[in-house]
């Protein structure tokens, strides 16, 4: 039946042939309805069995904290079900949106069958890897059959640049923030859609984290599958490389003013005061505790303040005694979902900050809160006083 499936979407995709894969993500553990559930039960039912390493997205339970999440009865068995599901099919129950935090690193060049966007533009555009954007469903089509089909992004000629972004007229200082690639993220996917981008101009020593935060911002607010940073990103050593040595179609010079409306986009509110918190979309990595233990020490939030995590690193923090010190400053871990996809923020609504562009994105439609994004710093001063406290010297 998933080979069925594989070879009508290649009809579809126009791909003259299925390659082989390496390993999967899957997308389709999320909980949307119950012919989710069914599918996968009818793949377990059949005898499915998974034949490349596949590790799972988040779900709609944190199943280690069942009691933060308010769900009904019916949905949360489902849920439950589904991810129960994808385990007897023998995928890894990593749960995150964020797999290669956990040890899936895909090599190089290598054929992949990921979903989840944030990280299919994480395995192409930073691992160098090659998948396309899959779907619910048919990444675990794929995953069964370790099979693909040749098509998009798993083609040479789909991975080179076509638009290319200079951002010399940018303050250095300000790309040395973490504040920043969300917010450039967020202006590339509307800017580009689909299109494959080189990105010139930005620090050599730009790190996972940061790249991690563009790639998920561009693929929530346009379709981009892959992005290159210009001696950042491994098939991107120069502009050229990264243009398959062809001239770009687009070039486009990045301003200031530019990035200031893209930031203020990302917002939906003017309020002065917030009610929440939520970071980590895509899941936070150790670095990014660290970095949230050091602005977080000695404080104490006026307002709930969730951080969505993996449960591997949540396991590191946790035996590194780290988990403690954040739960006293009023610190709230989620693992395994986040608070956009699942009900878990305060049912009364109002204000969320977020330094995620892709919590500001999906945040007023999922969760019916208003959105105010900032630097991990703002986040963690405005919990402090339940106030808006954002460093504007920056956007100058």
């Amino acid at each position: 039946m998933a080979m069925r499936i594989l070879a009508d979407m290649a009809e579809v995709m126009e791909a003259e042939r299925l390659i082989e894969i390496a390993s999967s993500h899957i997308d389709g553990c999320l909980y949307h309805g119950d012919s989710g559930v069914e599918f996968a039960e009818r793949l377990v039912a059949g005898g499915g069995r998974v034949q490349v390493p596949t590790t799972l997205n988040v779900g709609a339970l944190d199943l280690l904290h069942p009691e933060i999440v308010r769900r009904d009865e019916h949905s949360r068995t489902m849920a439950q079900r589904q991810m129960t599901a994808y385990t007897k099919l023998g995928c890894l129950p990593t749960w995150t949106c964020a797999p290669y935090q956990a040890g899936h690193r895909p090599k190089l060049g290598e054929h992949v069958a990921w979903g989840e966007s944030n990280a299919v533009a994480f395995a192409n555009s930073v691992l160098g890897a090659r998948t396309d954007r899959y779907g619910d469903l048919l990444d675990i089509c794929c995953a069964l059959t370790a099979r693909a089909p040749l098509a998009g992004l798993h083609l040479d000629q789909n991975r080179r640049a076509t638009v290319l972004i200079e951002t010399g007229g940018l303050s250095d200082a300000l790309k040395q923030t973490d504040v920043f690639y969300p917010v450039l993220g967020s202006w590339l996917g509307a800017e580009v859609g689909g299109a494959v981008a080189v990105i010139d101009g930005l620090p050599a020593e730009t790190g996972e984290d940061r790249l991690k935060a563009l790639g998920a911002a561009a693929a929530s607010s346009g379709a981009v599958g892959l992005f290159h940073v210009a001696g950042v990103t491994p098939e991107a050593p120069t502009v050229a490389a990264a243009c398959g040595d062809q001239p770009p179609k687009h070039t486009i010079q990045l301003t200031a003013e530019m990035v200031r409306a893209a930031r203020d986009r990302l917002s939906t509110s003017q309020n002065e005061r917030i009610d929440a918190v939520a970071l980590g979309s895509p899941h936070f990595s150790l670095d990014e505790f660290a970095a949230l233990e050091a602005l977080a020490r000695d404080k104490r939030f006026a307002v709930p303040f969730y951080v969505c995590t993996g449960r591997g690193v949540l396991r590191t923090l946790e035996n590194a005694g780290r988990v403690e010190p954040l739960a006293a400053a009023g610190v709230e871990i989620v693992a395994d979902t986040c608070v956009v996809v699942t009900p878990i923020l305060p049912a009364a609504g109002g204000v969320l900050m977020t330094n995620s562009g892709k919590f500001a994105h999906y945040t007023p439609a999922n969760t019916g809160y208003d959105v105010i994004y900032g630097s991990l710093a703002d986040c963690v001063a405005s919990a402090e006083t339940g106030r808006v406290v954002r460093d504007e010297s920056l956007w100058a």
